[in-house]
């Protein structure tokens, strides 16, 4: 995916984890809706791993910070789809709705470059990622 010459929107709707959601979400902009989290390891699979007790998960969550909130202020996605009241799952016509207007916006942003600058785009935005300091 890191090298088609079209724009490339990543939708994150509801759980991604794991390295394959991570390699799944190279795209030159990435949501993700506001209920929805995204993270290289399961709460579960990290508390096992980091304090041997999975019944931690919730205190490994929040050391993982993979809330769209979270990765929006890391600058790890581009933007956060809001969800109706109580979720997307209450209302999927409004969720859907919601969606559309966010990948309207995020397609306009991106009309204006070509194949090998999206390319390019999708490069430069993943090498900064974890760079923290200039």
């Amino acid at each position: 995916m890191a090298r088609l010459a079209i724009p490339v929107i990543v939708v994150c709707i509801g759980e991604g984890g794991s390295g394959g959601a991570l390699a799944l979400g190279v795209g030159n902009t990435v949501l993700m809706f506001e209920n929805a989290v995204y993270s290289v390891i399961s709460p579960e699979s990290c508390a096992s791993i980091i304090y041997r007790d999975s019944g931690q998960a919730e205190r490994a969550a929040g050391a993982l910070r993979l809330t769209a909130e979270d990765l929006d202020r890391l600058g790890l996605i581009d933007g956060i789809v809001p969800e109706p009241e109580g979720g997307a799952q209450e209302d999927p016509t409004a969720a859907a709705e919601n969606l559309r207007h966010a990948l309207h916006r995020s397609l306009l942003e991106l009309a204006s470059l070509g194949g090998e600058q999206l390319v390019e785009h999708r490069y430069a935005k993943f090498r900064k990622m974890g760079n923290f300091f200039a």
